[in-house]
């Protein structure tokens, strides 16, 4: 599942995100959402969360 819609992402989910300086790469880091960082419904590059660990980036992927 995708990431670009905020109703799909919920604290407590594990998800793979891209990070800031990894956007050229495309490389994902995978972890648990703490925060919903974006306000809008849905956002066409995915929907930025902070993760547990502090990490700040754009939910590519929703993991099982």
């Amino acid at each position: 599942m995708e990431g670009t819609k905020r109703s799909d992402i919920r604290p407590g989910i594990r998800v793979a995100i891209v990070l800031k300086q990894d956007q050229r790469t495309g490389k994902l880091t995978e972890g648990v959402v703490k925060d919903i960082l974006t306000n809008s419904s849905s956002h066409p590059h995915g929907i930025k969360v902070r993760l547990e660990a502090g990490e700040v980036g754009r939910v590519k992927k929703i993991l099982p």
